[in-house]
């Protein structure tokens, strides 16, 4: 079986922003003047390093190319490929055809806070192995959601 593809989104996932204070072991910097700002755990950098021993690992946000230049240095992570989506803002549901185009005929998880109804369809439909992991926006990625990732590709090697 071919390399699975891993999709991380980052608002919602590792940017918990739905939390109404800092979440402990987090930290809360404003990359973007004005908008005020935007959380990031130094943890997550290596469940990124992990999930990337793993399978192809890639961004899934509408940060896009700014996730690698202004988020991950503070994880410690190099720069990873990036879906490309339409110019935000934009219909959370738009993220499938670009994820779908991505994806392929490979097996594929995808962790984000907003899975659609058009990206469960997908995933139901598909004939490749597809995992959609649901992030709450309030509580952020957890190591459990990570472990469920590892255990999925652990169990496709096993196929």
């Amino acid at each position: 079986m071919s390399q699975p593809v891993l999709l991380l989104d980052l608002d919602g996932v590792l940017n918990p922003f739905d939390a109404p204070v800092c979440p402990e072991g987090y930290v809360e910097r404003e990359f973007f003047p004005g908008e005020g700002p935007e959380r990031y755990c130094i943890a997550h950098g290596e469940w990124i390093h992990e999930l990337a021993a793993v399978g192809d690992l890639w961004w899934a946000t509408g940060w896009g190319e700014q996730a690698n230049t202004h988020y991950l240095p503070l994880l410690g992570v190099e720069p990873l490929p990036v879906v490309r989506f339409p110019p935000v803002p934009f219909a959370p549901e738009l993220k499938v055809p670009a994820v779908a185009e991505v994806v392929g005929d490979r097996p594929a998880a995808w962790i984000d806070d907003n899975h659609t109804d058009a990206g469960r369809r997908w995933a139901a439909e598909r004939s490749a192995p597809t995992l959609l992991v649901s992030i709450n926006p309030a509580v952020g990625w957890n190591r459990t959601d990570v472990d469920e990732v590892l255990a999925w590709v652990a169990a496709l090697r096993q196929l």
